[in-house]
């Protein structure tokens, strides 16, 4: 069985926000190596658009980004919309029957589903669908925001805590 797994970067203050702070180059490749370790992810619409852009190749990259790009294309994605009509390579589109739909992925699966955006998360967290939260914590302070945690904080349990890099803090928890 599938695991669900919702982690994002985040702010001390509770925000996401990949433009105003992104991952240093150790994070960057612990995140890659996460893509590579995935069964798949399941994205909002919001989400899924930001991530397309991993679909095409850009001359600026470097090796890093390369490889992040070529585990992301590999793994399937599922996209939760109402709104769009068609999604890239390797994904489907998920329109009703949420709850459904991600029962049965994980039941289907085996290995991490990675669950990308607050929005989603919520939504699958109020199903009672999220194994596990995964905050990584940066020295960053926005004031303002996307929260990670799109409602009330469900009731957690901390089950680790480990350093990536130089300031970022990884927070693991599960469903208490």
């Amino acid at each position: 069985m599938a695991r669900l797994v919702f982690g994002m970067n985040q702010s001390l203050d509770g925000y996401v926000d990949h433009m105003a702070f992104g991952p240093s180059p150790t994070l960057f490749r612990h995140f890659i190596e996460e893509a590579q370790g995935q069964t798949g992810s399941i994205y909002g619409r919001a989400m899924y658009e930001t991530m397309r852009y991993w679909d095409d190749d850009h001359p600026e990259w470097d090796a890093e980004e390369h490889a992040f790009a070529a585990a992301w294309r590999k793994y399937p994605k599922w996209v939760v919309s109402r709104s769009l009509k068609s999604v890239g390579p390797n994904a489907i589109l998920v329109g009703d029957d949420l709850e459904g739909t991600i029962r049965r992925l994980k039941a289907e699966r085996d290995g991490e589903i990675e669950v990308a955006g607050p929005k989603l998360a919520h939504s699958l967290t109020e199903l009672g669908l999220i194994d596990e939260y995964r905050i990584y914590l940066h020295p960053v302070v926005l004031g303002h925001g996307k929260p990670y945690f799109a409602g009330p904080r469900p009731p957690l349990r901390l089950m680790a805590h480990d350093r990536i890099g130089e300031d970022v803090i990884r927070l693991t928890y599960v469903p208490a």
